[in-house]
């Protein structure tokens, strides 16, 4: 693997990120992501899907769900750039490629992708590295949670335009924050620029999961504690949508993992499949 140099992505960013690889590599065709940017980022070793996460039949429900949600965010993001909407902010980016994989989308706005200053580094001088540089469009915000920094200042020191319309998308995170935190997150992005838009995910209750998938998410689950990340956050749609509300958006609608199912894996000939747990918040201001 790359020399990270005293700097490097967290291990839950460097498996989103092999699972998408994974998903182009062994999965059948029509691929619902085709990314191997970061795997080219990550440089990881030879055996790299021999690790007991990469088996096939163990992640095939988690790359499903990390392809499915990423392409959900590309499409809206498509679809509000067509709607002249021209401010992209990724809240969690990790090692996020729309900038790289999309540049004919992605250079007609102002991307701008918010997490940790280590992973922030790393990342800039992979791009550098592998000579696609870092064009004037694309933002890396360095944001220490940790530090008590707040990403909305960091974001405005970084050029980000309140005045105008954006896309906001945090995918993966809501689980590892409380609450308030996650309320304080909705709160700010309700007084955006009417237009906006924000997709969120979140995870249901472990007893709403479909009970052969909830074996995996204790797992995961484990995992996450393992690495000192532990899942705290749970939430029915109906609780999700009452806080989007309470924040104040004007329009809340809740997108199921059936409706990505539906729309991203319906008559594949693998049978792969997006498993029950995560869901998607989508608001506009």
């Amino acid at each position: 693997m790359h020399d990270k140099q005293n700097t490097e992505p967290d291990h839950t960013a460097i498996r989103v990120a092999l699972w998408r690889a994974l998903h182009a590599q062994i999965d059948s065709p029509p691929h619902v992501l085709d990314d191997e940017v970061g795997l080219r980022l990550i440089d990881p070793d030879d055996d790299w899907r021999q690790r007991p996460d990469m088996d096939p039949k163990f992640s095939s429900g988690f790359r499903a769900s990390i392809v499915a949600r990423a392409r959900f965010t590309e499409d809206l993001v498509t679809e509000q750039v067509d709607n002249d909407v021209t401010q992209y902010v990724i809240l969690g980016a990790g090692l996020d490629t729309f900038a790289q994989r999309r540049p004919e989308i992605a250079s007609r706005i102002r991307v701008f992708e918010v997490d940790q200053p280590s992973t922030q580094a790393w990342k800039r001088q992979r791009l550098i590295d592998l000579g696609f540089g870092i064009p004037d469009w694309l933002h890396l915000v360095p944001v220490d949670f940790e530090a008590g920094w707040s990403w909305w200042e960091q974001l405005k020191d970084a050029g980000f335009d309140a005045s105008r319309p954006a896309v906001v998308v945090s995918t993966g995170v809501t689980q590892y924050l409380t609450n308030d935190a996650i309320t304080a997150t909705l709160r700010q992005v309700a007084k955006l620029a009417p237009g906006s838009t924000l997709a969120m995910t979140f995870l249901l209750p472990f007893e709403l999961a479909e009970p052969e998938e909830r074996s995996k998410v204790d797992t995961a689950g484990k995992g996450a504690r393992a690495s000192g990340t532990p899942f705290i956050s749970f939430f029915t749609p109906r609780e999700m949508l009452e806080l989007a509300r309470e924040a104040g958006f004007q329009e809340v609608r809740h997108v199921s993992s059936s409706d990505l199912n539906q729309r991203y894996f319906t008559g594949r000939p693998d049978g792969l499949c997006l498993p029950s747990g995560e869901e998607f918040l989508v608001t506009t201001t």
